[in-house]
Order: C-alpha cells, then sequence, then structure tokens
C-alpha cells in the first residue's frame, strides 16, 4: 500500500503540495506515482521564474518503463528547483516525499488549496 501523508494536499494527477512560509508550496509527486512508474530515469523541471497552472503539465518525468507528465498541483511562479533531482533521479523513487520534491512556487492564492485532496481522499483514490 502506497504511503500518503497527513501534512500535504493531493492533485488527483498524482502531485502533493506541502505549504511553507509567506505562500510557498513544496511540490513532488506522490508515492503512488513513484511505484507506477518503477526506476526514474530523468525528470524534465521548470525554469525559476516560470509560471505554473493547476492541473496543467509542468514538465515530464521518464522512467524505465514509461515518460509521464508531471501535473502542477497549484498555480503560481517557481521560484526554486531541487537541483539534486537533476543529479539523480532516483530521489524520486526513494524519497518522494523528503529528498525527491520537484520545485518550491510563490501561490497565486491559498483557496486554490481547498480544491485539493486531502491525505484520506488521496488514499481511498488509490488504495481502493
Amino acid at each position: 500500500m502506497a504511503e500518503v501523508r497527513d501534512d500535504r494536499k493531493y492533485h488527483e494527477g498524482h502531485g502533493w503540495i506541502v505549504m511553507e512560509d509567506n505562500n510557498i508550496g513544496r511540490f513532488g509527486i506522490t508515492d503512488f506515482a513513484q511505484a507506477e512508474l518503477e526506476e526514474v530515469v530523468v525528470v524534465m523541471l521548470p525554469k525559476v521564474g516560470a509560471r505554473v497552472a493547476q492541473g496543467i503539465p509542468m514538465g515530464e518525468i521518464e522512467s524505465l518503463k514509461v515518460i509521464s507528465d508531471l501535473i502542477a498541483p497549484a498555480s503560481g511562479e517557481v521560484v526554486e528547483i531541487n537541483d539534486a533531482i537533476e543529479k539523480d533521479p532516483a530521489l524520486v523513487n526513494n524519497a518522494p516525499y523528503e529528498g525527491g520534491w520537484l520545485v518550491r512556487v510563490k501561490l497565486d492564492g491559498l483557496a486554490q488549496i481547498d480544491e485539493l485532496l486531502g491525505a484520506a481522499a488521496y488514499a481511498t483514490q488509490t488504495n481502493g
């Protein structure tokens, strides 16, 4: 069964967001998503300063199995990317909720967070 953490919100496209200070959200993919992908070999992230939109692809993630879109769980401006992912894409598999985070985004507003799934709802969606 995939791990789902209570401290974040989830997009049905298998991305998560955890809020930090000053309306900054840290995005990543879920444990369920990384398990489905299996061995991640390349992650293509947006550049710092790029705008991302909730529910719209913001990059791609490639595994030995498939290439998938990275869906933004919320809208805003990218303020930081996780450089460690470019050097070691396997971080997404090994630590999807910690060292395998993807980007930090200055959110356009907090109301959009209310549209996301809580941990229980996401767990039901993925784990049955």
